[in-house]
């Protein structure tokens, strides 16, 4: 066949609504599993059925900024249960569906620059690449476990989550004492504010240092999707030896953007596992915080899979 576009049918069996499995894409394309999965997987650097799945939640999050209900959104995209579906919304965008607003972006990071482009096409991006996965592990870790210790400080005792366990304790000079899992938890998040506010150029948003668990949750869940976006921005057009000049400094500084990434990170690992430490002596049980756990799960595996 003069001209034939393989991969273009190759994509579209992939994304076929009927194709839910392997199995099925392989046979509308007339190939076996096997060579189904190797031809794309090489072509596009994607495999078949993970290609499936990001490109369906990018519609998804097309969907949602439209104003379709959450369930809608979930049947679309082939989920049989809501629950399942916000867990992966979860994963891949940092924020739950529900927080989904007209303007959202709605790619994720792609190895072949293949995405979904409104109302039912594909847009391939011949200039992206992929986010070194290493740092694209290290920032979403540290979304979703913040995430984590703030759902699981809901659960404290007023009095526990705001007492004094650590007297003097000082992690950055400018925040002043961090002696409680409160403290921590509210620098943790405003920091990530902070930085974020100047890497947009937008004014610091309303603060309120005394928060208690569940504001601070709604504030992280606003701000973790857009500095994920930020960072994710910076490495697809390589910026990293970018300079920012913070104006909300005073005087203002210039800082490289990559020094204000690892430094968000580097803060942000030790203020978590001092969490852990006072929320264990608070007497409530937390997890190790391994990211080595975090990416099983994260990918369904077990340690056995390792």
């Amino acid at each position: 066949m003069t001209g034939r576009d393989r991969l273009r049918e190759l994509l579209d069996a992939v994304l076929d609504e009927d194709n839910r499995t392997l199995g099925e894409m392989a046979r509308d394309a007339f190939v076996s599993p096997y060579h189904f999965n190797r031809t794309l997987s090489r072509a596009a650097g994607e495999a078949p059925v993970a290609m499936r799945r990001r490109v369906l939640l990018e519609r998804a999050a097309w969907r949602l900024a439209q104003g379709r209900s959450v369930t809608e959104a979930a049947w679309e995209a082939g989920y049989e249960s809501v629950e399942g579906f916000g867990r992966a919304f979860l994963r891949a965008f940092g924020r739950p569906p529900s927080s989904v607003e007209e303007g959202t972006g709605h790619w994720l990071p792609a190895p072949n620059g293949i995405h979904f482009h409104p109302p039912t096409s594909l847009w391939v991006s011949a200039t992206e690449h992929t986010m070194n996965p290493l740092t694209e592990q290290l920032v979403a870790h540290d979304l979703d476990d913040t995430r984590y210790l703030l759902e699981r400080a809901k659960g404290l005792p007023e009095e526990e989550f705001r007492a004094r366990r650590l007297p003097g304790l000082t992690v950055q000079e400018w925040f002043g004492p961090e002696e409680s899992v409160q403290a921590l938890l509210e620098h943790h998040v405003h920091s990530l504010e902070s930085w974020l506010a100047s890497i947009e150029g937008r004014d610091l948003p309303d603060r309120d240092p005394e928060a208690g668990a569940a504001a601070l949750l709604e504030r992280h869940d606003a701000v973790a999707p857009r500095w994920l976006a930020a960072v994710r921005d910076i490495d697809r057009r390589g910026g990293w030896d970018d300079r920012l000049i913070d104006a909300l400094c005073d005087p203002p500084e210039s800082f490289l953007l990559s020094g204000v990434v690892a430094h968000v990170l580097t803060y942000a690992a030790h203020r978590r596992q001092l969490v852990r430490h006072l929320m264990r002596t608070a007497g409530c049980p937390v997890d190790a915080g391994d990211p080595i756990t975090w990416l099983r799960t994260r990918r369904g595996e077990t340690s056995a899979d390792a």
